[in-house]
């Protein structure tokens, strides 16, 4: 599976590459707009390019008129992550009225945008192949169809909030994910009192009691151990 990182500055190019290459992910590199483009009309080493990270500011065309491009053209549904300096709530906007999937604001963990290329690519292929009604990890049990929680056959009432992070988990099995990661990936949030999610884990460990798996990874976040591991 191939990942298009397109971008003017080598540095972001060449850190972002190493991230993604240690998810197993074949990586190709664009200077420019053209050259991006070109990467995105071809197959490479790796097949099609399966997800395109674009730095809106490069040389033109920029990140936004490519996911314009790409939108119009014969694989519109090729998910875009847009990348740039600019944080204005109004550029925001007018890259996902682009079409853009996700949107980072440098400068950037590289880690947080390695995960977001999972998410995004997650829900590409869950469209494509959706969930499974049931999901679970010994005695906890997610029905995602009702929204549902049981532990050990006796149904839990979770917040919102706490169902959508017990499910990230579940699907996010033995991979640690700090403070700052889940509030991006789970709350959609770049900029958030983490404590926000110190107390959700919190409550979380509360309500599934002793058969929760969320464990603390002192200096780095949380994981869910599965029971089988």
């Amino acid at each position: 599976m191939s990942v298009l990182i397109a971008d003017d500055d080598p540095m972001v190019r060449d850190v972002v590459r190493r991230y993604l290459e240690r998810d197993g992910r074949t990586v190709i590199e664009a200077a420019d707009g053209p050259a991006a483009l070109a990467a995105l009309a071809v197959r490479g080493d790796g097949g099609e390019v399966q997800l395109a990270v674009l730095d809106v500011m490069m040389p033109a065309p920029d990140g936004i008129e490519i996911c314009r491009a790409v939108r119009s053209g014969p694989r519109p549904d090729t998910p875009i992550i847009l990348l740039t300096a600019l944080g204005d709530e109004d550029d925001r906007v007018l890259g996902l009225e682009a079409g853009a999937d996700d949107y980072v604001t440098k400068p950037f963990s590289p880690r947080e945008l390695a995960l977001r290329v999972a998410s995004v690519l997650r829900r590409a292929h869950t469209a494509q192949d959706p969930r499974p009604e049931v999901l679970g990890d010994g005695a906890v049990q997610v029905r995602l169809d009702s929204r549902s929680v049981s532990v050990a056959g006796h149904a839990v009432e979770l917040t919102a909030r706490e169902f959508d992070l017990l499910v990230f988990l579940l699907e996010n099995p033995q991979r640690v994910f700090s403070r700052t990661e889940l509030l991006a990936l789970v709350w959609g949030w770049e900029f958030g009192d983490l404590s926000t999610v110190t107390v959700h884990i919190k409550r979380l460990r509360a309500k599934l009691g002793d058969r929760h798996r969320i464990e603390t990874v002192w200096g780095r976040g949380y994981v869910w151990a599965r029971d089988d591991a």
